[in-house]
């Protein structure tokens, strides 16, 4: 049978203060997320194997995924059972910065690629710990009336924190090692006035029975919403992660970019200026509407257009609008579909751990995508038979999302 949490939840809408200090703590977050595997990763890969760069730090790339899929599901879990005066939330991500922080030092001083895995390992173990705590307090603390709004600020963070991150890394901070640790300062300071001024909830700890493996499977014939959610979220997302991967050599191969570093930086500038456009007023919109499901296909759609555009279209003016069109999509999913996600939770006191098994849909993407992806331009049409399969994959997800019964 279908339970989700109780349909009123928190009552009191948060403060612009609230929001702010949450948008700081995901920037720190998503900078040590993107910054390392879009720079410090791969410079420090190819001075390590300049030879087998592409694959090297493809492995190293996938085995954080996989710790990510692993370890925000398992933090979530035992943030959900955590008492005592500090609250449920603040010790993880409070914990999980400092963690990140340190896996980030470590592998900032790693000379074989064994120590750079390690340390990057180590780095998405601390960061999934801080990103299940700050995922769990929106359903915590957040009204349903509010939820899309509060999404939007707090996802505009994703793409900022790698432009922003990337500019740090490469005019403030030069340098692979100074890179890496003025990463993993900020990952702390930025979480601070979160984890400092504002307030979390608390549970007696005795309440909660300890973790099992099955709690960790949420059936999708009991809570089938649930089940959409996810399975609508990891489509769009695979969409996502295989339109991007070979973005680099794209622009060098068939689009023919003199510069394509450049051109690179310029696109993701578009498509950040595109999410901070609509992110917010996204879930403005759909807060007053109260309707999540209409603007969740229609950004997928938006999505799906972008893609189909670098189908047939293989020039630079095209992948520039298409760039600017993917961050217009996606700054109104991030910002719906989260909103939506909070409310098939299947149970209150399981937020962070079924919203960590939700982010398995934001991780397992990133495994798979390469995987995918490769044999797609090998032997299945090029960059037209990859733009293809994302098209078809982003806008698959978007009509799957009118499965979900429950929320409007």
């Amino acid at each position: 049978m279908e339970t989700h949490e109780p349909r009123t939840g928190p009552l009191t809408r948060v403060g612009g203060g609230w929001t702010s200090a949450l948008v700081l703590a995901n920037l720190g977050l998503y900078m040590a997320f993107f910054t390392p595997i879009q720079v410090l990763l791969a410079e420090q890969i190819d001075t390590l194997d300049p030879s087998g760069k592409e694959v090297t730090l493809g492995w190293v790339t996938g085995l954080g995924a996989l710790v990510a899929v692993v370890a925000n599901p398992l933090a979530g879990a035992l943030s959900d059972r955590t008492g005592g005066r500090f609250g449920r939330r603040r010790p993880w991500i409070v914990g999980g910065a400092v963690l990140g922080a340190f896996g980030l030092a470590a592998t900032a001083v790693q000379s074989t690629v064994a120590g750079v895995a390690l340390g990057w390992c180590l780095a998405q173990l601390g960061l999934n710990a801080m990103l299940a705590g700050t995922s769990a307090v929106v359903p915590d603390q957040v009204p349903v009336g509010q939820r899309a709004a509060v999404s939007g600020f707090i996802g505009i963070p994703q793409p900022l924190g790698l432009v922003v991150g990337a500019l740090l890394v490469t005019t403030v901070a030069t340098g692979t090692v100074p890179g890496y640790l003025l990463l993993a300062a900020l990952t702390v300071l930025l979480a601070l006035p979160f984890v400092l001024l504002m307030p979390d909830p608390q549970v007696r700890s005795t309440a909660r029975e300890s973790v099992r493996l099955k709690d960790f499977w949420v059936s999708p014939r009991d809570h089938p919403d649930f089940g959409w959610a996810w399975l609508t979220r990891f489509l769009v997302m695979l969409g996502n992660a295989m339109g991007t991967l070979y973005l680099l050599y794209f622009l060098k191969d068939a689009v023919h970019h003199r510069d394509p570093d450049q051109g690179v930086l310029i696109l993701t500038l578009l498509y950040t200026a595109g999410v901070v456009v609509t992110a917010v007023a996204g879930g403005v919109v759909s807060d007053r509407l109260g309707r999540r499901k209409t603007l969740v296909a229609v950004s997928s759609a938006v999505m799906a257009v972008a893609s189909l555009l670098l189908t047939f279209w293989h020039t630079w003016p095209v992948a520039m609008g298409a760039a600017a069109l993917l961050g217009l999509g996606f700054g109104v999913y991030l910002a719906v579909d989260q909103a939506l996600i909070t409310q098939v939770l299947p149970q209150a006191g399981d937020r962070a751990k079924d919203l960590g098994v939700i982010n398995v849909a934001n991780s397992a993407p990133q495994v798979l995508g390469p995987a995918l992806a490769a044999p797609v331009v090998a032997y299945a049409g090029g960059y037209a038979g990859l733009y293809l399969t994302a098209t078809v994959v982003t806008a698959l997800g978007g009509i799957l999302v009118w499965k979900i019964r429950s929320v409007p």
